[in-house]
């Protein structure tokens, strides 16, 4: 394989996995090992799974067909695009800000200055990748390095934590409890299909290019996943020595128990990694949901993009994080990947659509599981979402 396609293959990988961990990742992974302690391994091997399936679905559909999602749903049924581009801009536009939010964190711990002061600084660099001529060159390149830099450090707290692996090896397989609803929240939402979306936007398409699109879906899966189970058995370790982690920040207050000040400040350096990857995957992944509706977005989708990142930082400087609208968002996210995946499948099987090829039957029985269970799952969580939303 040339070097030219293994750096797309590989943007596209750290793309999608550094759009998924963001600063919410960092506190349901910290949260959720609090809960079910050594059995949360079980709940990540579940998860990563699913996401494998999910993936696979999705990009070798997206690939095969050479359109992206929305232009697939249409083709499905008429208005189904737009319907859906809808919810993911929605989304994508509530998760920012707090992407924002995270990024601005991260800076306060770093450098002293205010959550508002260090989000206008994140926003800035996450601008700067959009405005020079190759922004796709520099956006796979950006992920590339905040993704390793963030593995770097959080393996080093996972070490300085000293968890107990055996037990986490163990539960991983034979669990003491299972929470289905953790699973739910850790299978990808509508960030799945940034790196799809990438890899058209590269040129890699068509029958020929699927063992390419396998090699780079599974590799982005296996660095959300490392980043996952590093932070896991970070958190692990203090939780089994018995140390109370902060309600306020999770995820900060394991870095500074497991690594003392010098942790705190490393929390740092990964909340701003995590939160401002997490502003350039989302920004990327929103617009590319509408630009084929317009050719003036298309045209001018680099500027569309920055347009994107600077709204969701001017809600956060302005009025902090809409309550309301992120739980919302979060709600919707739950239904927006059963959507998407069923009419993924259901492309999968069209010839106007795929044309000869021919999808493996049991990533379409996996697609299906995954689209009852989440549906199912994501149906119940904006069911009691709702009363918050009405009040």
């Amino acid at each position: 394989m040339k070097n030219k396609n293994w750096s797309v293959l590989l943007g596209a990988a750290f793309l999608m996995a550094t759009s998924a961990v963001g600063p919410g990742f960092l506190t349901q992974t910290t949260v959720f090992t609090q809960q079910l302690a050594a059995s949360f391994g079980f709940v990540i091997l579940i998860s990563i799974i699913l996401d494998i399936g999910v993936q696979l679905n999705v990009w070798r559909v997206i690939a095969v067909s050479e359109r992206r999602a929305q232009d697939i749903a249409n083709l499905v049924l008429p208005g189904l695009g737009a319907f859906i581009s809808f919810l993911i801009v929605l989304g994508g536009l509530a998760f920012n800000i707090g992407n924002v939010g995270g990024a601005g964190l991260g800076f306060n711990v770093l450098l002293g200055i205010s959550a508002e002061a260090g989000a206008m600084l994140a926003a800035a660099m996450a601008v700067g990748v959009f405005l020079v001529r190759e922004a796709g060159k520099v956006m796979d390149r950006f992920a590339q390095v905040m993704g390793l830099l963030m593995i770097l450090l959080i393996v080093y707290v996972a070490i300085t934590s000293a968890p107990p692996v055996g037990e986490a090896i163990t539960k991983t397989f034979l669990p003491d409890e299972v929470d289905v609803l953790a699973v739910v929240t850790l299978v990808g939402g509508y960030i799945t299909f940034a790196g799809g979306h990438r890899l058209l936007d590269a040129g890699v398409k068509g029958k020929e290019s699927l063992r390419q699109v396998n090699t780079s879906a599974v590799s982005g899966i296996a660095v959300a996943s490392v980043i996952r189970i590093f932070l896991f058995l970070a958190a692990l370790g203090v939780v089994s020595k018995g140390l109370v982690l902060d309600a306020a920040n999770p995820p900060a207050s394991v870095f500074r128990l497991a690594a003392g000040e010098v942790g705190y400040r490393l929390f740092g350096v990964v909340m701003l990694s995590a939160a401002v990857t997490s502003i350039v995957g989302s920004a990327y992944t929103s617009v590319s949901f509408v630009k084929s509706f317009s050719g003036t977005i298309q045209k001018y989708e680099n500027w569309v993009i920055i347009g994107f990142i600077l709204v969701s930082t001017a809600i956060f400087v302005t009025i902090g994080q809409p309550v309301r609208l992120l739980i919302l968002a979060g709600a919707l996210n739950g239904l927006i990947l059963p959507l998407t995946l069923g009419l993924i499948l259901v492309a999968a099987y069209k010839p106007a659509i795929v044309g000869a090829y021919r999808h493996p039957p049991l990533l379409t029985v996996f697609g299906l599981l995954v689209v009852l269970v989440m549906a199912c799952l994501g149906g119940y969580t904006l069911w009691q979402q709702l009363p918050k939303l009405l009040e």
